[in-house]
């Protein structure tokens, strides 16, 4: 073994470095080196002396679900084998991308409840190696076959790590020794498993254990604990939560004072409605009403204890800094009544004064993320065929892609159409991101005609890759007929950038082909008698 380390070694330095210790004046290095590895080799694989038989592993567990469809089993071996992806950087064909439908066919095959085929499990395992995306729905749908082959294979040891205590279960609630027990013994990832699972079946039990051994925990894993309070987290929480407040780790603090802020009954909800709202008011004295903000002097102890982060970040001054902690962590159903009785419309449209608007409209989409304010989020958003791309509230796209997180799907869909019917594409990616899959149809169709007119328009299809990609996925596969009128290459204008209608036409090939493929996996999954 150690010459074989020597060998690796060398090779990793370089010839040039550390010449190999054999090989005469008329061999050239690398030669020399390629043949010392060749003989090792050879003595690696047959030069093992007899030994006592290992003992057989136990056998595999068995796994009661269903087996896969005949057909569906056949596409899972042909996805996974399917390893080339698109061409980086370069044209992309008219050919699927099939390793970009593995997780939506591994979402289908887990919502029906299949077992995976045995003889998969390898390509199964070695592509959510590659891809850690893939690993919660791979591993889900491989089960506990996939977990003991990857005791056998040091490649598949993630399958482990990602398992609360290696794929054995967690004690149930009635189970109050076990759950004392593994919370008291068990690995650092075994306890956050056990937490996160009794606050989804038990959350007063949750809570109870975490704070039993609060006061040992280091800061780093007091910190993971108590995010993990976000899941059900209610009014009984609080009292645990206040406590927090005080607790040495700043991050520790934040994040108490954070959840503490979601529960808008909260007595520091009530402290933080209080201090914003001596920072905001309604200004009668002009000429119409307008809000006028007087951002606070200071950043004094109560404010700090209760989660204000005093030092602002490089380039934003202090008091924005401190006003805008301050709004984000008040209820927001306070404030109609605080600022004249004005609906969260209403009081979205007022202009503020010393442009301060910026700041605390973005402080209010922070919030309406936060408490899931669906409301405050609607006036925030504005109308999507507004004149201006941004919103009369949000600051980013990536603000009005939280927004409308707190809208249901129907509505948020309706919402990305509207605003890509009067802007287009070029600013939607994010919004189309947050949409429910598939799509729904008005939404799939506004993504059509956009794509459509960008293609009358003469440019190349390659700004819209992204948008492109997103429709292959996440495009209703009913919506494959509708598009064969798009396959033909059209007729160049005379400004038109050479050649671009045949790469549209070969881009909407590959999307209708990708969708009926999408839609023949879906039947495959369904047909039993396959």
């Amino acid at each position: 073994m150690t010459a074989w380390e020597d060998l690796v070694t060398t090779a990793l330095l370089g010839t040039d470095r550390r010449p190999p210790t054999t090989g005469g004046p008329c061999r050239e290095a690398p030669v020399a080196l390629l043949d010392e590895a060749a003989v090792a080799t050879v003595r690696r694989r047959a030069g093992l002396r007899p030994a006592p038989a290992a003992p057989r592993p136990a056998p595999a567990p068995a796994d009661p679900r269903p087996a896969l469809p005949a057909a569906a089993a056949r596409r899972l071996a042909m996805l996974l084998s399917d390893r080339s992806g698109a061409a980086a950087g370069g044209r992309r064909g008219a050919s699927p991308d099939l390793m970009e439908l593995l997780p939506q066919w591994l979402a289908a095959a887990n919502a029906r409840g299949f077992a995976a085929p045995p003889q998969a499990l390898p390509a199964l395992l070695d592509a959510a190696r590659g891809r850690t995306d893939l690993r919660p729905a791979a591993l889900a749908f491989a089960g506990p076959r996939a977990l003991w082959l990857a005791r056998l294979n040091q490649d598949w040891r993630f399958a482990l790590r990602a398992a609360p205590r290696g794929g054995a279960a967690l004690p149930g609630p009635e189970d109050t020794d076990g759950i004392r027990q593994l919370w008291q013994e068990g690995l650092f990832a075994e306890r956050v498993a056990l937490l996160a699972a009794l606050r989804v079946r038990a959350p007063e039990t949750a809570r109870e254990l975490l704070a039993g051994t609060w006061a040992t925990e280091r800061a780093e894993d007091r910190l993971m604990f108590l995010d993990s309070l976000r899941t059900g987290l209610a009014a009984g929480d609080e009292p645990f939560l206040e406590q927090a407040l005080s607790d040495r780790s700043r991050n520790v603090r934040t994040t108490a004072a954070e959840l503490l802020s979601a529960l808008p009954g909260s007595a520091l909800a009530g402290r933080m409605a209080v201090r914003a709202g001596a920072c905001v008011a309604v200004d009668h004295t002009g000429d119409g009403p307008v809000i006028a903000v007087e951002a606070p002097p200071e950043c004094d102890p109560g404010m700090e204890r209760d989660g204000v982060v005093a030092k602002p970040p490089t380039g934003r001054g202090e008091r924005s800094w401190w006003l805008g902690q301050l709004v984000e962590a008040a209820p927001l159903s306070g404030w109609p009544a605080r600022l004249g009785g004005r609906s969260p419309q209403e009081i979205v449209a007022l202009p503020v004064a010393d442009g301060w608007q910026g700041e605390l409209h973005a402080a209010w989409c922070r919030a309406a993320v936060r408490q899931r304010d669906a409301e405050w989020a609607r006036a925030l958003l504005g109308v999507p065929g507004a004149p201006e791309a941004g919103g009369p509230g949000a600051v980013s796209l990536a603000e009005r892609a939280k927004l409308l997180g707190t809208l249901g799907g129907e509505e948020r869909a309706g919402w990305v159409a509207g605003f890509i019917a009067a802007h287009g594409l070029s600013e939607a990616f994010q919004l189309l991101g947050v949409c429910a899959v598939p799509w729904s149809a008005p939404l799939g169709r506004s993504v059509v005609d956009a794509l459509n007119i960008a293609r009358d328009a003469g440019s190349y299809p390659w700004s819209f890759s992204g948008v492109m990609g997103l429709a292959e996925r996440c495009l209703d596969p009913a919506e494959a007929g509708r598009l064969d009128a798009l396959l033909a290459i059209p007729d160049e204008r005379e400004d038109a950038s050479p050649g671009a209608g045949g790469y549209w036409a070969e881009a909407f090939q590959r999307l209708v082909t990708t969708l009926r493929l999408r839609a023949a996996m879906l039947t495959e999954l369904d047909d039993r008698a396959s």
